[in-house]
């Protein structure tokens, strides 16, 4: 079993106490920027084991009398139909989507605010619906020399031209679909109104990684350099911090550079400014909670190492540049990485190279590696996870959970209705037999009944599995990587 190496009991009182502190701060009022992820934080929870995925979104429950969301979102991104690429739904679509999330668990969601707004017809749609969803809608607009231009921007042909957003609660959390939309332009325009109107509202951040106070090269701070190669986010000692107090603190690139102009910004508003360094913005109080450096250490070499399998396959779909993987290739190094950190790796392209076919490779959780092969009824992937289910299960290799007989049928629809070139069976193919065959089976429905064990477990293929495969793995919660290659030399990989 893999060891817990984070507290997160202790983290949800510290943090929704630190956030009340923060709060008490400013007189009663605070906007919190919300960065990252709410709902499914499956980076933190892989680096972090004992974090879980929704942990940040139950230390709002924690406050949720005091709080109520703000979402913002960026005309621009709407009329550019950009999506979320880990949900594969457009930015508007995933506002819709957390409005939903968060009116479910209880959470009061305020109003969506459109940034960089110019009237955009797909913006003016969006803004149409949400009306008539009775959710309240408000503008801001893009401000010439944003971010630089301090006199301008604090000003009324600035923060003041754009719409005051009503809040009713003492924390408003302002979050978004994705980076990019505008997040802190809220919640600084908000406190340039609130001050005008006698309000002394504060302003905090939220961010759980780089995480400020383990050292800069941990590797906990290290994946999440690897997590954001493609954003070009770089670790680094915060310098403000460093003068003010002494002590060095872990900040990012982007908030470093951008600090002297919120500084400024927070001196044109209230006067004086009420933080020394981006690190005293923060109150992240995720470094306080690891209880085993080595079982965090280790999580994160793996995942170091899965993040840069996942850019190869990238820049093998034209979907990423040799700009991340020669970033990711010089955490390795740094890192003094191999693959074998993963063991899944080796093992899945030994059982490649002695069947000369496609092989897929799985840790379970007592560390035992099962793989699967390709035949002539299942891809590699399914072949693995139907081997792996009966090792959970306590089932004999030999014992056969879906006779050929019934696979050959589901062959016969796929080949000769459905005219689809590939016969075998996919993870979810494989994974609906089963429990057709759990009817009649107790072997199978036990095997089934071992599905959740999957969660967090490794697995690596030996070529780039088809979309429907990988969205299996995902959902089952294991961690894929692929090796860099299609299991089939042609120009056009169909998923």
């Amino acid at each position: 079993m893999a060891r817990i190496g984070f507290d997160n009991d202790k983290y949800l009182e510290m943090q929704s106490k630190h956030i009340r502190e923060r709060i008490a701060q400013f007189g009663g009022k605070l906007y919190l920027e919300f960065g990252g992820k709410l709902f499914d934080d499956y980076h933190a929870s892989r680096v972090l084991p004992g974090f879980r995925p929704d942990s940040k979104l139950q230390m709002l429950l924690q406050l949720k009398d005091d709080a109520e969301i703000v979402i913002a979102i960026s005309a621009d991104d709407i009329e550019k139909n950009k999506v979320r690429g880990d949900l594969g739904i457009t930015y508007d679509l995933d506002v819709l989507r957390l409005i939903d999330a968060f009116g479910n668990i209880g959470l009061y969601v305020g109003s969506v605010v459109l940034t960089r707004f110019d009237s955009q017809s797909n913006a003016v749609k969006f803004e149409n619906k949400l009306l008539e969803l009775g959710i309240k809608v408000y503008h801001h607009y893009s401000i010439d020399g944003y971010p630089y231009n301090v006199e301008t921007i604090v000003s009324d042909s600035g923060y003041g031209k754009n719409d005051f957003v009503e809040t009713t609660r003492r924390l408003v959390v302002v979050t978004a679909p994705g980076p990019g939309s505008g997040k802190m332009a809220v919640c600084l325009s908000q406190l340039y109104h609130e001050n005008k109107r006698g309000i002394k509202a504060g302003y905090a951040k939220f961010e759980t990684f780089p995480i400020w106070n383990i050292p800069l090269k941990h590797p906990v701070n290290m994946a999440y350099e690897a997590a954001t190669a493609d954003l070009n986010d770089i670790n680094m000692i915060d310098p403000f911090h460093l003068e003010a107090y002494g002590k060095t603190a872990v900040n990012y690139n982007r908030d470093v550079e951008i600090f002297p102009v919120v500084d400024a910004m927070f001196k044109r508003i209230f006067g004086a400014s009420p933080y020394k360094s981006p690190t005293d913005m923060g109150v992240n109080m995720v470094g306080n909670c690891i209880i085993d450096n080595d079982a965090v250490c280790e999580a994160s070499y793996r995942e170091i190492v899965r993040r840069y399998y996942t850019a190869l396959c990238d820049q093998k779909e034209n979907m990423a540049t040799g700009d991340t993987v020669h970033k990711l290739d010089i955490l390795m190094k740094q890192a003094n990485l191999s693959p074998a950190v993963r063991p899944v790796i080796d093992a899945a392209n030994k059982k490649a190279e002695t069947t000369n076919s496609p092989a897929a490779a799985i840790e379970l959780p007592d560390g035992t590696i099962v793989t699967g092969k390709t035949s002539s009824l299942l891809g590699a992937s399914a072949a693995m996870l139907l081997n792996a289910l009966k090792k959970l299960a306590d089932i004999d290799d030999d014992v056969q959970l879906i006779p050929p007989s019934i696979i050959e049928p589901v062959q016969h629809l796929k080949v000769d209705y459905l005219h689809n070139r590939n016969p075998r069976l996919h993870t979810d193919e494989v994974l609906i037999v089963l429990s057709i065959c759990a009817a009649t089976s107790p072997l199978a429905a036990r095997s089934l009944e071992q599905l959740d064990k999957l969660a967090g477990c490794e697995v690596h293929s030996s070529v780039i599995l088809a979309e429907i495969d990988a969205k299996t793995f995902k959902k089952l919660g294991v961690n894929l990587t692929c090796e860099p290659r299609y299991q089939v030399n042609s120009l056009y990989h169909g998923k």
